[in-house]
């Protein structure tokens, strides 16, 4: 009787490990993927940001000069 109760102590014990160790390793696959999909979008945002700066640079470049302003006639 108290070695069944040993052997099902351990298999108990061993079960729980097996989950703890399963859950373990979601988790770090699960952070790894996030790791992932936020350097990806990190480096998407980078990108699409140096287009827009330079296509603002080229807009400004190619802009037509504003026309001088005449300063007003001051009321009497």
């Amino acid at each position: 009787m108290v070695e069944n109760s040993k052997d099902t102590a351990r298999a108990r014990a061993d079960l729980r490990f097996k989950k703890q160790e399963e859950a373990a390793t979601v988790r770090q696959k699960a952070m790894a993927e996030y790791v992932a999909e936020s350097d990806a979008r990190q480096i998407k945002t980078s990108k699409l940001r140096a287009l827009r700066l330079a296509k603002e640079a080229e807009d400004l470049a190619n802009a037509p000069a504003a026309p001088a302003k005449k300063p007003r006639a001051k009321k009497k």
